[in-house]
C-alpha cells in the first residue's frame, strides 16, 4: 500500500512539474511590449549610412522576455514599398524566422520563413548586435504587412559557444 502512494505522489508531483515548466516556457516569461513603449520602434538599417533608422509602422503588436534576448516578436504593417526598402536599406540574408508561442496568433514562423525563401517576404537587417550577439530582423511583404524578431548572429554563435570571436567581430562589451 506505501508503495502504491508513494507511486501515487511521485507521479502527481511530475505531472505538476511538467505542467508548470509548460506554463512557463509558453505563457510565464514572456510581456506585451505596448505600441508607445521604446521596445515598440521598430529601427531598420540604412544601406548608405549602415545606420539603423526609425521605420514607419502602424498595427504594432508585440511580445518580448527578460528570460531570453530571442523572444522578441512582433507584427504590424508598413507604407513603405519593398520596391523603395530593397534599395535603402540591409537585406539579411540569413533570416530565419523563430517560432512564437501559439496565443501570439499574428507571429506564423513558418509561413514567414516560406514566404522569404520563396520571394514573397524579403527580410532586412533591423539593427546589428541589439543585444551584442543578437540581430533585429524585419521582414516585409508587398502587401505591406510587416515581422520583427531577433536571431543570433556569427558573433553571438561565437560568444555563446565560449569560442574565441572572429576578427570580423567587435569586442564583446560584457568582457
Amino acid at each position: 500500500m506505501i508503495g502504491k502512494l508513494l507511486a501515487g505522489v511521485i507521479v502527481i508531483s511530475a505531472l505538476a512539474a511538467g505542467a508548470a515548466m509548460y506554463y512557463f516556457q509558453v505563457y510565464g516569461f514572456y510581456t506585451e511590449v505596448e505600441a508607445s513603449s521604446p521596445d515598440a520602434e521598430i529601427r531598420i538599417t540604412n544601406i548608405v549610412t549602415g545606420e539603423p533608422e526609425p521605420m514607419l509602422i502602424a498595427g504594432f503588436e508585440g511580445i518580448d522576455s527578460d528570460s531570453s534576448p530571442i523572444r522578441f516578436r512582433a507584427c504590424f504593417t508598413t507604407p513603405m514599398s519593398n520596391a523603395m526598402m530593397t534599395e535603402t536599406f540591409k537585406g539579411y540574408p540569413a533570416a530565419e524566422p523563430l517560432v512564437a508561442p501559439d496565443w501570439f496568433s499574428c507571429f506564423d514562423a513558418k509561413a514567414l520563413g516560406t514566404a522569404i525563401k520563396a520571394g514573397t517576404a524579403t527580410a532586412y537587417l533591423g539593427e546589428e548586435n541589439i543585444i551584442y550577439g543578437i540581430d533585429r530582423v524585419i521582414a516585409v511583404y508587398d502587401d505591406g504587412r510587416a515581422y520583427a524578431w531577433h536571431q543570433i548572429n556569427t558573433c553571438g554563435e561565437y560568444a555563446f559557444n565560449g569560442d574565441p570571436l572572429p576578427a570580423s567581430c567587435p569586442p564583446n562589451p560584457s568582457e
